[in-house]
């Protein structure tokens, strides 16, 4: 099974990229914030732990984690956003880690390669920042020029357009994510435009397995 790591800025088009993986290749798809989701759920490892340091004034009525009361916290306070990260983040890593190990043994004794089919994709905005380069086979990071990215922001999710810059502004530069990546897609074109790209890409994981 090949593991691919896609991440890239906001707005950048990740979400059409792991839509095209799954549609046309068949793609397992594991995306890193729908599982920070399910991990701070009421019994599960980050719920006690995102407790215990941030108290239970952050819980709603049902006894679930307010994600807005706790996203505000965080983002007026660098140290509670650490804190929090430190939490959820190595979480997220050992499910993805014992994802893999459970879907490599059910299928003990299948071809392996570079078959689609066995293609397992994680997206995460910070896959480079966690270390998933130990856990990835290749790192793909989509690139999209911010007039671009500001458009789709707006598009959307309704944000101003001060909101989608300062967004952009807080992440890492293209050339960060160009330099820890191994594949790079541009995604400044059509939609043909950039199934082409990934398709010129599975043909060349397809050729060197």
């Amino acid at each position: 099974m090949f593991i691919l790591g896609i991440t890239g800025g906001i707005g950048t088009g990740k979400s059409t990229v792991l839509e095209i993986l799954k549609t046309e290749y068949n793609a397992y798809i594991l995306e890193a914030d729908k599982v920070a989701h399910l991990l701070m759920m009421p019994g599960k490892r980050a719920f006690n732990e995102i407790l215990a340091v941030f108290g239970e004034d952050i819980l709603t009525e049902d006894g679930t984690i307010d994600r807005n009361i706790l996203g505000k916290r965080v983002m007026s306070d660098r140290r509670s956003l650490e804190k929090l990260n430190g939490i959820v983040h190595p979480a997220v890593k050992e499910y993805i880690v014992k994802d893999i190990s459970e879907i490599r043994r059910d299928s003990h004794g299948k071809s392996e390669g570079t078959d689609t089919r066995n293609l397992y994709v994680i997206e995460a905005a910070l896959l480079i920042q966690d270390g998933y380069r130990e856990i990835c086979d290749e790192i793909w990071s989509v690139i999209t020029s911010e007039d671009i990215r500001i458009k789709r922001l707006i598009a959307s999710r309704g944000y101003k357009e001060d909101k989608a810059i300062s967004f952009i502004k807080n992440q890492p530069e293209d050339e960060y994510f160009i330099t820890n990546s191994d594949k790079v897609l541009y995604n400044n074109g059509s939609a043909d435009e950039l199934m082409d790209a990934i398709r010129g890409e599975i043909d060349r994981l397809w050729h060197i397995g």
